[in-house]
């Protein structure tokens, strides 16, 4: 099964712009000589840090505009080829999957350098936006389908995750762990309070998914001082069973991977799901503290000699 946070073009328009620390916001054009300055504004060795290596396989950031060509082939054959998605025609004419946040963002990929280490040997991608980059264009992408004003209180450095995909023969090697590593670095680097996206059931039917969403429901709901609500034109009800009738082995058996993975870190997820249609998919908002991400890869990197948590949060 493909593991994702997704996804593609926007359409509402959002009803609070993000802004940096004593910043006002800040919108430059989706596309052309703008957009490709803020991509390239980050110097190739400032994004170094962000190496990391394992066996054949190596996590970094994008570095070239080829880099994010090919972390948004990957995307399309990911989730318009193997999954249901559909795609407009500009994607389907282009063969990637890509929107107007692409250029603000950061784009972790894995490679494996048996492959050639180039960017044809991408095999796995990450989607990283924050708070300051989210700035320049006026939003996050999930404000499309859901209003995080919780999140965006007292201007702390948050993270939003998605487009996350693995190449179908890499998923029962380690690439997901992989890209954990590159963002617990990036976290750390960045000093990253907050974590949030959204995370995808397949099939458009709630229904279908009344056991894990009642359960996400019940069990999983984020504090209520940083929990999303799905918008009110958007809003589907996720209790869809009473509490009694869950069984919480098959709930959890019936979760999505990713979503499971986030869950495992001490994530939460927010009020109500919403319908994408353009995906096929039923989405819930999660929330996660990035300590559990964090903590989880610390030793590793003290093993390997690499830096501390004190020197990448500085």
């Amino acid at each position: 099964m493909a593991l994702k946070v997704k996804k593609a073009v926007s359409r509402v328009v959002p009803r609070r712009r993000v802004t940096p620390p004593g910043k006002r916001g800040l919108i430059v054009p989706f596309f052309g000589p703008a957009a490709r300055r803020h991509r390239r504004a980050i110097p190739v060795n400032q994004r170094s840090p962000f190496i990391v290596e394992s066996g054949d396989l190596v996590v970094r950031l994008a570095q070239t505009d080829a880099d994010i060509d090919a972390a948004q082939a990957l995307r399309f054959k990911v989730f318009y080829e193997e999954m249901t998605a559909q795609p407009s025609p500009a994607i389907a004419a282009a063969e990637r999957d890509f929107d107007r946040f692409d250029p603000y963002c950061d784009h972790l990929i894995v490679l494996d350098r048996r492959l050639g280490g180039g960017s044809a040997a991408i095999v796995g991608t990450y989607r990283l936006m924050r708070r300051d980059a989210a700035a320049r264009i006026g939003r996050f992408y999930t404000q499309d389908e859901y209003n995080i004003r919780k999140l965006l209180r007292g201007g702390r450095q948050i993270l939003e995750l998605g487009r996350s995909c693995v190449h179908q023969d890499y998923r029962r090697h380690h690439t997901m762990q992989m890209l954990w590593r590159g963002i617990a670095r990036y976290v750390l680097h960045y000093n990253v309070k907050l974590l949030f996206g959204c995370g995808s059931f397949p099939g458009a039917d709630p229904e279908a998914h009344a056991l894990p969403l009642s359960y996400l429901h019940y069990k999983h709901l984020a504090p209520i001082a940083l929990r999303p609500k799905a918008l009110r034109s958007r809003h589907v009800e996720m209790r869809r069973m009473a509490r009694e009738e869950i069984d919480d082995r098959k709930a959890l058996a019936a979760l999505p991977p990713l979503i499971k993975g986030y869950l495992r870190l001490g994530g939460g997820v927010g009020e109500g799901a919403v319908i994408d249609r353009e995906f096929d998919t039923v989405d819930v908002c999660i929330v996660v503290r990035p300590d559990g991400v964090t903590d989880r890869y610390m030793r590793r990197y003290s093993r390997d000699g690499e830096v501390t948590r004190e020197a990448l949060a500085s």
